[in-house]
């Protein structure tokens, strides 16, 4: 049988949001399960009531079907589905300085002798609202990032650096077990080897009891008899460490690689990632495009008109370039294979040419020219 929200709030059916909010603060302040006369499963009831009927869809579908469809169960445990920040204001609280921290009881809560430093929020919304301890994220050592500077070379065809880094990693002489290499494993006593402890914190919706992982033994649920001494029983220590860094060829300039797991080590964790930001330096002749190399060849006027053969310095060494005869200006020559490596192949290299039209010119020179113009060239 559907509940009757109104009569569990105390309000007429056209009651307005005001009316509602104010029942829901005198009701909730009243049976508080941390007052003396207090009542948690009606504090529950009223609760749930006042979710659904503060929310103008909840409220319609209640209306019009006797229950609502999504976040009904506004309760502790409930598997609250909305903002909880807007239920807070909702409810007539205000955020002082954003969620989970500094909220202003002084409508509710400060009646009641509870005020925002009294709890850690964050936890106990998580809690409140159906999310489990297991639900969160593993705990991940902290990512590292790094510049590296690179010669338009070692762009092109790749290279491999080795860096030292000062860094949080686990120790060597215990592998992260942080016990004395061959000691015997035993339960932890803080857990009592369930890797998990329960712990009671106090909210403006009562007491809430949290499961969150054991900090002693990280969630083993065993802990070393006899402590390494190098790490003092961490399983990790700060200390400086080679990192063997693979570039792959034809990297952009300010390109981020991300090597997993190079960044710092965490405790029964896993480790965060290394970034990389590259700077690639800028060569003199060569400019990168997709996998061709571009360059600009400027070309005397007498080789391009009766063709030239001219030595390029390309990334592989000296290559002979055939300048055909009558080749102009924008005209685009193509050396293959000697381009950035992708795969089992390699892009080109595109020569712009410019031809250069001599600012003067000697006596015969100009006989010379003189005579082409007269037969039409």
């Amino acid at each position: 049988m559907a509940k009757d929200y109104y009569e569990i709030l105390g309000i007429d059916k056209k009651a307005s949001k005001d009316d509602i909010k104010k029942a829901f603060r005198k009701l909730a302040h009243k049976y508080h399960p941390d007052k003396k006369d207090g009542d948690a499963e009606k504090f529950k009831e009223i609760n749930e009531a006042y979710t659904v009927l503060s929310d103008d869809q909840k409220r319609q579908q209640y209306d019009t079907y006797g229950q609502a469809f999504s976040g009904q169960s506004g309760g502790p445990g409930g598997g609250w589905q909305g903002n909880w920040e807007d239920f807070m204001r909702q409810a007539g609280f205000s955020a002082q300085g954003g969620p989970a921290s500094g909220w202003d009881f002084s409508g509710f809560g400060g009646q009641s002798g509870f005020s925002a430093e009294d709890f850690d929020l964050g936890d106990i919304f998580s809690e409140f609202f159906g999310r489990s301890a297991g639900s969160r994220q593993a705990k991940r050592g902290r990512d590292i990032s790094i510049d590296l500077e690179f010669s338009f070379e070692e762009a092109v065809f790749g290279v491999e650096r080795t860096v030292l880094l000062n860094k949080i990693s686990i120790c060597e002489a215990c592998g992260g077990t942080g016990g004395k290499k061959g000691t015997e494993m035993v339960i932890c006593q803080t857990c009592n080897g369930n890797g998990k402890i329960r712990e009671m914190k106090r909210s403006i919706f009562g007491s809430i009891e949290m499961t969150k992982t054991c900090e002693t033994c990280s969630g083993s649920g065993k802990v070393p008899k006899e402590k390494c001494n190098v790490c003092d029983g961490q399983g990790i220590l700060k200390k400086q460490e080679e990192v063997r860094i693979k570039i792959p060829a034809g990297i952009e300039n300010g390109e981020m690689i991300r090597l997993s797991g190079g960044g710092e080590a965490i405790r029964g964790g896993t480790p965060g990632d290394l970034y990389i930001k590259t700077h690639v330096k800028k060569h003199k002749t060569f400019r990168k495009e997709g996998n061709d190399l571009i360059m600009n060849l400027d070309v005397k006027l007498s080789d391009a008109l009766l063709g030239a053969k001219i030595d390029i310095q390309t990334l592989d060494g000296l290559f002979t370039l055939t300048i055909p005869e009558g080749v102009n200006t924008g005209d685009i020559l193509q050396i293959k294979g000697k381009g950035v490596p992708h795969g089992s192949s390699r892009g080109d290299i595109l020569i712009y040419i410019k031809v250069l039209i001599p600012k003067k010119l000697s006596k015969s020179a100009k006989e010379t020219i003189q005579k082409l113009k007269e037969e039409g060239v």
